[in-house]
C-alpha cells in the first residue's frame, strides 16, 4: 500500500521504517513539529511518582536542570513507547499502562495511595483530562507542560503530489495531527483527494473526528491506542486490497 505518515519526527521515521519493512510505500509527511519548553518548573514538593502520555516528554526533560532528582521517581506511562523513552532518559523504574490516559489513570489507583502527590510531564496541547480523572480519585496532581507541538506550514511537495496522484491511506497518531492534516489538505486545494479517497487509520476514535467533521471517507480506528495495533490494522487492509 501506498501510506503517509504525518506524525512528527523522529517518531514518523521510525513508524515509516517499520511500514517499509512490510512491504508499504511510505511517503513521511510530519504536520507537528514538537519544542521542548525549555524553562518549565519542575521543583517542588516531594512527588511520589511521575506520569507521562507520550515519548515526548522524556526528550524534553532530557537535559533539564531537574532531571537528576527526578530520575529518581518512578514513572507510569500511558505505553510502551512512552515507557521505553522514559527509560532512555534514565529512569530506572518505568511501569506502562499499555493502552490510553484512561488505562494509566487505573494503573496508578491500583499501584499508589492517595493523595500522592503526581507530577504530570504533559504538553502544552492535550486531549483528555488525566489530572481531572485522578484528582476524582483523591489523588493530587501538578501538570507541567514540558513540550510543545508547532503546526507546519503545510505538506510537504511529497505528500501533496502523492495525494493528486493517489494513495491507499493516511496514518493519524494524534487529533491536532489529524487537525492540521485536514487544514493543510484544504490550503493545497486537496481536500477532497486527502479525505474521501485514502483509508484513514486512526490511534483512537476522538483523533478520526476531525477527519469525520470535515468529509472523511474511510475510517478504521486501532483496537487498542497503541503503534502495533494501528499497523495490524493496515495489515488487514492490505489483506482485503490483495482480493
Amino acid at each position: 500500500m501506498r501510506l503517509l505518515v504525518t506524525r512528527p519526527e523522529p517518531e514518523a521515521g521510525r513508524t515509516a521504517a517499520a511500514l517499509r519493512a512490510r512491504g508499504h510505500v511510505v511517503i513521511v509527511a510530519p504536520l507537528l513539529r514538537i519544542e521542548a519548553i525549555a524553562d518549565a518548573e519542575l521543583s517542588g514538593e516531594p512527588w511520589a511518582a511521575i506520569l507521562v502520555t507520550s515519548a515526548n516528554a522524556a526528550a524534553a526533560i532530557a537535559g533539564h536542570q531537574s532531571l537528576p532528582q527526578l530520575s529518581r521517581l518512578p514513572v507510569f506511562a500511558v505505553g510502551d513507547r512512552s515507557a521505553e523513552a522514559m527509560r532512555g532518559a534514565g529512569f530506572d523504574d518505568v511501569t506502562s499502562a499499555d493502552g490510553d490516559a484512561l488505562d494509566l489513570a487505573r494503573l496508578v489507583a491500583a499501584r499508589l495511595e492517595p493523595p500522592g502527590p503526581l507530577l504530570y510531564l504533559a504538553g502544552l496541547d492535550r486531549s483528555g483530562d488525566l489530572a481531572g480523572t485522578l484528582g476524582e480519585r483523591g489523588f493530587l496532581v501538578r501538570t507541567v507542560a514540558v513540550y510543545r507541538a508547532v503546526i507546519a506550514p503545510g505538506l510537504p511537495r511529497a505528500a501533496v503530489a502523492a495525494l493528486a496522484q493517489g494513495i491507499d491511506g493516511v496514518l493519524h497518531f494524534s487529533r491536532r495531527s489529524a487537525e492540521a492534516y485536514v487544514d493543510a489538505a484544504h490550503r493545497a486545494g486537496l481536500l477532497d483527494p486527502a479525505l474521501k479517497k485514502p483509508i484513514h487509520f486512526c490511534l483512537s476514535a476522538q483523533i478520526g473526528e476531525p477527519l469525520a467533521q470535515a468529509g472523511g471517507g474511510d475510517i478504521r480506528i486501532a483496537p487498542k491506542p497503541v503503534e502495533a495495533a494501528l499497523i495490524g490494522l493496515i495489515s488487514s487492509a492490505q489483506r482485503g486490497f490483495a482480493r
